[in-house]
């Protein structure tokens, strides 16, 4: 039997967007979440308890849970949630965790999400309330990946840009392959030579922007150096500023 701590799930969906990145959609009874925050799955694999966090996709108020996540090379976890069909079970943390949310955010004029692969979801499930339309006059979603096809949900963001299209960017990047629309490079260094700025039409600022970072190791502590050269400076809670940052692994 697993945890207590978790509750056991039913696959509705598994969506593969190419052969390493889907998207699982589970319906399962936990507590609330705030969109930002991440849960955990768990399969009982060779007679032990295996669980890791994922991050929320879903909004709060939509039916099913949903995790955007990719296959590890050798990972015990991941390979299996690939492989798992509608009417699996999986157990699900029954409580939510995490601080890469609105409520830690402080107001601005813009508000920059930068992401790298899979920590796309996080920043999805914050967008999909009101809260950020209502706070930012601006709202920039950066999303860098290494192939074209790794760009997902592209129709979620599409509907993004159709509710305010003054209010709302998509900034893509792909970096091993050449795209007729996406910039190529590392999100630092867009930041560093204005490619970003420019293509996003936007100011980044430290006088103005909030700018949420969520992604691998390597790009988060590089983006925060970049901006703190720039006069940013990380957001705390006893002391407020413009970076809030999250590791995704």
């Amino acid at each position: 039997m697993f945890s207590k701590k978790f509750v056991q799930g039913t696959v509705i969906e598994n969506k593969h967007w190419t052969k390493r990145l889907y998207s699982l959609k589970v319906d399962a009874k936990i507590k609330n979440f705030l969109p930002g925050q991440f849960g955990r799955l768990g399969l009982e694999i060779d007679g032990e308890e295996v669980a890791r966090p994922y991050s929320f996709v879903n909004a709060p108020s939509e039916a099913h849970l949903e995790f955007y996540s990719i296959v590890v090379p050798d990972g015990l976890l991941s390979l299996r949630l690939y492989q798992m069909q509608p009417g699996d079970k999986v157990w699900v943390a029954s409580s939510p965790a995490g601080f890469f949310t609105m409520d830690e955010v402080p107001a601005g004029r813009e508000l920059w999400m930068l992401s790298t692969g899979t920590a796309l979801g996080p920043f999805l499930s914050i967008l999909k309330t009101d809260t950020p339309w209502q706070r930012y006059a601006k709202i920039v979603l950066v999303h860098a990946v290494r192939t074209e096809e790794e760009l997902a949900y592209k129709e979620t963001i599409e509907l993004f840009k159709q509710r305010s299209p003054e209010q709302f960017t998509m900034v893509p990047f792909v970096s091993r392959e050449q795209t007729q629309y996406a910039l190529s490079g590392r999100i630092p260094a867009a930041i560093e030579n204005g490619n970003l700025e420019m293509r996003a039409n936007t100011a980044l600022t430290a006088e103005s922007s909030q700018v949420m970072i969520c992604g691998n190791p390597d790009m988060v502590n590089d983006t925060t150096e970049v901006l703190k050269a720039n006069g940013f400076k990380k957001n705390r809670r006893r002391e407020p500023g413009n970076i809030t940052t999250e590791n995704y692994w």
